[in-house]
C-alpha cells in the first residue's frame, strides 16, 4: 500500500503547527513520551472548533500537545487534565503559559485516572479526551461517555496502536483491548463512532 503510506506522510506534514505546539512536542518526545502526531493534533483542533467547545476533560496531560491542539481550535474553553506525573504537567504548565493561556482557563489533577474520574460531574463536558495509560482504555472510555453532555464527544488517542490492532495475529493484552474497544462501540446505538487513520488512530464518539 505504498500510495495509501505517500498520502499519510503527506496530509502529516501538509499541518502547520504553532510554535508552542512545536515546543511541547520537541519536549514531549525528548522526555520519551509519546504525543498525536500532526494530524491527529489538527484534527483536535478542528473538532473543539466546530463544537466551539467550553468544558474540556483530558486524561493524560503528557506534555501538553494535545491540549494546546484542542486551544488552538477553542482559545476560550477551560481545561482539567489528569495525569500521574507531576514532573509531565509542570512542562505542560510552562507550554501553556507560553502559549498565552491564562491560567485561571486550565485545571491539572495530578493522580491516578482511575481514582480521579468518578469524582468528575457527568454530562458535563464537551469534549473528553483519552490519552493515558493504554491498559486502562476501556475503563476510561466508559467514564468518558459518562463524562461527555449528549452531542459531546470522546476522543480516544492512539487507537490503532502503532498498526497492531488491524494485525490479528497481535494478541497482547493493550492490543486486544483495543481492539475489543473498536469492535464494541461501531455498533453501539449509544454514540456515532467514526475511526480516523490520521498518525497512530483517533477513535471519535459522539454521545447521542
Amino acid at each position: 500500500m505504498p500510495h495509501k503510506e505517500s498520502n499519510w506522510k503527506f496530509a502529516e506534514e501538509l499541518v502547520n503547527e504553532s510554535e508552542a505546539i512545536g515546543l511541547a512536542r520537541q519536549h514531549s518526545i525528548e522526555a520519551g513520551v509519546e504525543p498525536v502526531s500532526p494530524g491527529v493534533g489538527s484534527q483536535l483542533a478542528v473538532i473543539a472548533a466546530s463544537l466551539a467547545a467550553k468544558n474540556i476533560i483530558e486524561i493524560g496531560t503528557g506534555m501538553g500537545v494535545s491540549a494546546l491542539s484542542l486551544f488552538s481550535g477553542s482559545p476560550d474553553a477551560t481545561l482539567t487534565s489528569i495525569d500521574v506525573e507531576v514532573d509531565h504537567q509542570q512542562s505542560a504548565r510552562e507550554s501553556f503559559a507560553a502559549a498565552g493561556i491564562p491560567a485561571n482557563r486550565i485545571r491539572l489533577i495530578t493522580g491516578r485516572a482511575r481514582d480521579v474520574l468518578p469524582r468528575m460531574n457527568e454530562n458535563s463536558y464537551d469534549i473528553v479526551l483519552v490519552d493515558a495509560d493504554p491498559e486502562g482504555v476501556i475503563e476510561y472510555v466508559e467514564h468518558a461517555l459518562r463524562l461527555a453532555r449528549p452531542g459531546g464527544v470522546v476522543l480516544v488517542a492512539h487507537a490503532l496502536w502503532h498498526g497492531r490492532v488491524a494485525n490479528p495475529a497481535a494478541r497482547d493484552a493493550v492490543t486486544t483491548g483495543y481492539r475489543s474497544l473498536l469492535t464494541e462501540v461501531s455498533p453501539s446505538p449509544a454514540v456515532i463512532s467514526s475511526l480516523s487513520t490520521a498518525g497512530d488512530g483517533l477513535l471519535q464518539l459522539v454521545k447521542r
